[in-house]
């Protein structure tokens, strides 16, 4: 599942949405691109569920179509 973040802009929003999205899921795996501003998530959760885990770390998500 990949998911815009457009004001993700540091290393600090990497790793605060990472945070996010694990203690939600812990087995997911999750990579962000800071020149796109997506984050590719694979994982078990709903998309929902992880806007949700996206939102909770303080950034706004809209999810890439496939």
């Amino acid at each position: 599942m990949e998911f815009t973040v457009p004001d993700m802009s540091c290393g600090h929003c990497t790793a605060a949405i990472e945070k996010s999205v694990k203690a939600a899921d812990p087995a997911a795996s999750v990579a962000c691109d800071l020149t796109d501003r997506r984050v590719k998530i694979d994982s078990a959760l709903s998309p929902d569920q992880l806007a949700a885990a996206i939102k909770d770390a303080g950034y706004d998500s809209a999810p890439v179509a496939a």
